[in-house]
């Protein structure tokens, strides 16, 4: 199989289905489209908990692994609160190294506010490069859920800041020689601290007192992976001006590079939001200084559009990420 998320419909044959012992505790699985799962023990709150895993080879994978759960729970309507971590590591892997990685993780969570529950690391001959997996937990109180069940037809789509960040992030910082091949130095230091921008935490604060309706955090697949899984956890069709998803020149330019596609690049630091009125969704965040672009219209159609101008395409099921083009990619300047 390819590199990257396990396709949908492999994922819904042989994992979904083999998942069938359940317990009055689980109030919520994760799946498409809900990348957590909630457990509720009869209190006025609810545990959320997100498990994601960073393996790109490179540095700073840790920091974007802490992200990932962090963005995941911060979704789901969650105060992230600790994170248990798992740490895979090559044969002849340097303590300087270990160090380096818990010191990312801890520095991020420091960041975010999030405690380190515990830290598993082993050393093993079945991987090339670090694996470090992330799982965050989280509190929300009853009540209101956010969650993609809520979407209806006729709802508009929203994204906070802007798509690609962080596939731009972690290109810039590691594959920084060959793009000052074309670049200059200014320009990938321009790209480095959009790593500024990666956490979700504060739009899914303001959007969750703002009247959003679901939340699902853009990761691996990009924009068009995460409105797929949307559209699919819902159940309903999508109608997306593709001229109004936000992208940073940054990303436009390390894309074209590589010669992969910004839409289809991990995007960690974008949230997906539908609500009722986007419009007033997004004045709430850009009053908190928060970017945030209306993209389209939820519909009743199980069609899944991308309109720009006159041309009209159909989302597809998610594909591997770009990044994996890139990674894989030995580039030689001409």
């Amino acid at each position: 199989m390819r590199t990257g998320k396990l396709p949908e419909n492999v994922w819904k044959r042989s994992v979904q289905k083999q998942m069938k012992t359940k317990r009055k505790e689980i109030f919520a699985g994760a799946g498409i489209g809900e990348d957590c799962a909630v457990l509720s023990f009869g209190n006025e709150c609810q545990t959320v908990i997100g498990v994601h895993t960073g393996h790109w080879p490179g540095k700073n994978m840790a920091k974007l692994a802490v992200h990932r759960s962090a963005n995941s729970l911060a979704a789901e309507g969650a105060e992230p609160v600790a994170m248990d971590i798992s740490i895979l590591l090559p044969e002849g892997t340097e303590e300087e190294t270990v160090k380096s990685i818990a010191g990312q993780i801890e520095a991020e969570g420091a960041l975010l506010g999030i405690g380190t529950a515990g830290c598993g690391v082993e050393i093993s001959g079945a991987v090339n490069c670090p694996v470090i997996t992330v799982t965050g937990i989280g509190s929300r109180t009853k009540g209101r859920i956010i969650s993609v069940k809520n979407i209806k037809p006729g709802m508009d789509v929203a994204a906070s800041k802007w798509i690609g960040l962080e596939g731009t992030v972690f290109l810039a910082q590691n594959r920084e020689e060959e793009l000052l091949t074309r670049y200059p130095a200014r320009f990938l230091g321009e790209a480095k601290r959009l790593e500024r921008f990666l956490s979700v935490i504060p739009e899914a604060a303001v959007a969750g007192k703002s009247g959003v309706c679901a939340m699902h955090n853009v990761g691996e697949g990009g924009i068009f992976g995460a409105l797929w899984e949307l559209a699919e956890g819902a159940g309903v069709g999508l109608d997306i001006d593709l001229k109004k998803i936000p992208v940073k020149q940054e990303t436009i330019e390390i894309c074209e590079f590589y010669g992969i596609n910004p839409y289809e690049l991990a995007s960690g630091g974008c949230l997906l939001m539908a609500a009722e009125n986007g419009y007033d969704l997004v004045r709430e965040l850009e009053n908190q200084g928060i970017a945030a672009s209306v993209i389209g219209k939820i519909t009743e159609s199980n069609d899944r559009v991308v309109i720009n101008g006159e041309e009209r395409r159909f989302l597809e099921n998610p594909k591997a990420d770009e990044i994996y083009k890139a990674l894989h990619t030995s580039y030689h300047a001409v």
